[in-house]
């Protein structure tokens, strides 16, 4: 049994998935984090929800565009951002990174910033994120992923990392 196990999980990490990572192919996804998968400094109920598109300009570099909402604690946020991936030749594993706009109305109260726990703020994200592509079929894989979402403007209370799980369709 433990030689069958051992075959079955090699033979998932080394089977070809280049067809999907072709120039030309068009991705769309949808992703959740949260529910107890990622940290921030708020102490409440968190959950992210994401939708996104992209497109191979090279073999293994695509290029995307998200949009999505956060809640964390008592404010909710909502996303736009760009970003890239590569993927690493024929196995799945893939690295990626962006920029994303939040638009957080109230939740943390930074008074340092002059910024009441009712403001509307404004932040700015790098997204450094690295993953894999478990692929159920030829067009859909489920993509789990760590991720940071730096906040660059106010580091200590908008930045959060964890672990996100993807749906993915290529086509």
């Amino acid at each position: 049994m433990k030689k069958i196990f051992i075959a079955l999980l090699i033979a998932t990490f080394s089977l070809s998935a280049s067809a999907q990572f072709e120039k030309g192919t068009k991705y769309f996804n949808a992703s959740v984090s949260g529910f107890g998968l990622s940290y921030s400094k708020a102490s409440g109920f968190c959950m992210n929800i994401e939708a996104g598109g992209g497109y191979f300009i090279a073999d293994n570099w695509m290029l995307n565009g998200l949009i999505g909402w956060d809640h964390i604690d008592k404010a909710n946020e909502f996303n736009l951002g760009l970003g890239g991936r590569y993927y690493l030749q024929d196995n799945g594993f893939f690295f990626g990174g962006g920029m994303k706009y939040g638009l957080n109305s109230g939740g943390v109260d930074s008074s340092e910033w002059g910024v009441d726990a009712d403001d509307v703020v404004h932040n700015v994200y790098l997204t450094p994120e690295v993953g894999y592509c478990f692929y159920l079929n030829d067009h859909v894989s489920i993509e789990p992923s760590l991720f940071v979402d730096m906040c660059l403007n106010h580091f200590k209370d908008y930045t959060k990392f964890g672990l996100k799980l993807t749906f993915g369709y290529y086509f």
